[in-house]
C-alpha cells in the first residue's frame, strides 16, 4: 500500500533543536529508501516541512517506519498518514460507451 506522509508541525519545538540530529535523519531516511519503504522524500515549496511517499503494507506499519527517523523519535516532527489506492478511472477508456 502506498502512504503519503505529511509532516505536520510541533508547536513549540526551535529550530536550533533540529541541527544536531539532521545527519542522523539522513542516514535513517537513506535506510528506509534503500529498504524499499520510503520510495520518495520531497521538500515543500510553500512551508519547510517534508513529503513522504512510503510503500508498506499498512498505515499502522508506516508509522512503525516513521517512528525509527529520529526527528520523529525525539518528538521534534510528526506526520500526517493518508492511504492511497489506484485510480480505477482508466478503466472506463476501454468499456463500450453507453
Amino acid at each position: 500500500m502506498k502512504i503519503l506522509a505529511l509532516e505536520k508541525e510541533v508547536q513549540g519545538v526551535p529550530d536550533e533543536a533540529f541541527g544536531p540530529h539532521l545527519r542522523d535523519e539522513a542516514w535513517r531516511a537513506w535506510e528506509l529508501h534503500q529498504s524499499g519503504v520510503l520510495r520518495e522524500l520531497y521538500f515543500r515549496e510553500d512551508w519547510r516541512g517534508a513529503v513522504l511517499v512510503l510503500e508498506s503494507e499498512d498505515v499502522a506499519a508506516a508509522q512503525q517506519a516513521l517512528a525509527t527517523l529520529p526527528l520523529v523519535a525525539k518528538g521534534l516532527i510528526q506526520f500526517d498518514l493518508i492511504p492511497l489506492r489506484p485510480y480505477p478511472g482508466f478503466a472506463r477508456l476501454f468499456q463500450p460507451a453507453r
